[in-house]
């Protein structure tokens, strides 16, 4: 179903190879579950799902994150059912059992009728939890590779985005926006980081703005663009259009001088050089496999729910140490992207819906072969023109690894 230049359409629709998705990707390998700043104190926890199972972020110490499914030991019931808050232990509402914040069972109503020990009750926690710059990855498998093998490259990706900081951190403190798609998850890494469709699916975007952002994506002939498509390995992606960004905040549709106080810290903080290249070349566009957007001045995440549904979340970036008024810039910013009424989050809805409809039953190939001939490597990284497929196809030869069935073990007859 999935060749070096086309995919079968039955992807998207297929019950049996969801299920496997959420066993092979989203319970077997890294899963982005939080930012720290989200969880900045002892207590404080928000609730995430991973492969259709509720899960709780937790922190129980100052360097300490654990995830939890989000169910009692006892009877099974739902333990946290806010989105977000602080607790000091994660008592169940049913029966009044409580867990301290390392997942152990510590307090039981009535204890003279329990007959089990308690040591074999505490909560489920996810085998392995890590992070790199404060993104917080998990996954139910004890023998996941390492997160900094599954980063790879793109691990440079992140470094880009919380470089936007003169201290290297962001803040998540925005509030998360859902959007439910009527389509399947896939196609929400596959369209963020697709250069091909921008001038015809968000063309009012273009006629509403007029920032460098016009000559970077929008409304030029092929010969003009020169923004790229990036394939970092291990199915990370990019649209690069750093090298549209001529000057010092221009991708952020102003020059220095609107923010004098954020550009003097960065120069104090990576030097004058360092700081204008950051500042000119702005946060990234990308999507790390398999659910995490870096949306240049949001953050997303995507949520799969059933091989015609998902979750497309976002939150606007926020940076540590910087005048108000550039996290006000980029909170306006994000409601007129990815906002309810923003210009481009819901056309591309409309446009997923759109496919997820004509797929019907029979789904049918689709062509993924544009740009192959031009693609070349740069440092290890994959690079096309903006307009090719080289993501999608990077995207997809990465799934068909992941994806792959085990081999089985060679069969040994013995002679008569």
């Amino acid at each position: 179903m999935i060749q070096e230049d086309r995919i079968h359409g039955s992807l998207y629709t297929s019950e049996a190879v969801f299920k496997d998705e959420m066993q092979r990707i989203f319970r077997e390998g890294w899963v982005y579950v939080a930012h720290e700043s989200e969880i900045p104190n002892r207590g404080d926890f928000v609730r995430r799902r991973i492969a259709g199972d509720p899960v709780v972020v937790i922190r129980a110490a100052d360097e300490r994150i654990n995830v939890f499914v989000n169910r009692c030991a006892h009877r099974g019931n739902l333990l946290c059912a806010e989105d977000r808050g602080s607790t000091r232990a994660i008592v169940c509402k049913y029966h009044g059992w409580a867990y301290d914040l390392q997942g152990d069972l510590v307090d039981v109503p009535y204890p003279a009728g329990l007959t089990a020990d308690r040591k074999g009750l505490g909560l489920t926690k996810l085998a392995r939890i890590d992070q790199y710059r404060g993104f917080y990855f998990a996954s139910f498998n004890e023998n996941v590779m390492p997160l900094m093998e599954h980063l790879g490259k793109s691990a440079a990706l992140i470094d880009r985005a919380c470089e936007m900081s003169p201290t290297g951190k962001l803040k998540l403190n925005g509030g998360w926006v859902q959007h439910r798609f009527k389509s399947n998850w896939k196609m929400l890494p596959e369209n963020d980081v697709d250069g091909y469709h921008v001038s015809f699916v968000h063309p009012s975007f273009a006629e509403a703005i007029r920032t460098r952002y016009d000559e970077a994506a929008l409304l030029q002939s092929e010969e003009d663009l020169v923004s790229e498509a990036r394939y970092w390995g291990m199915g990370h992606t990019e649209i690069d259009f750093s090298k549209a960004y001529k000057s010092v905040l221009g991708w952020f549709g102003c020059d220095e001088k609107r923010y004098p106080e954020y550009v003097a810290n960065m120069v104090k903080s990576y030097g004058d050089e360092g700081a204008r290249k950051r500042m000119t070349m702005g946060p990234p566009h990308a999507c790390i496999f398999p659910n995490l957007f870096l949306a240049e001045g949001n953050i997303g995440m995507f949520e799969p729910i059933s091989p015609t549904e998902c979750i497309h979340w976002h939150t606007p970036m926020q940076l540590e140490n910087v005048e108000q008024g550039v996290n006000d810039r980029f909170k306006r910013q994000s409601e007129g992207a990815m906002g309810p009424a923003a210009f481009l989050l819901a056309d591309d809805a409309v446009i997923a819906e759109r496919a997820q409809e004509a797929f019907g039953q029979s789904g049918g190939w689709l062509d993924l072969s544009r740009g192959m001939e031009r693609e070349h490597e740069e440092d290890g990284v994959m690079v096309g023109h903006l307009t090719d497929e080289l993501t999608n196809r990077g995207f997809w030869h990465h799934y068909r690894t992941v994806m792959a069935p085990a081999p089985k073990p060679a069969r040994i007859v013995k002679a008569a």
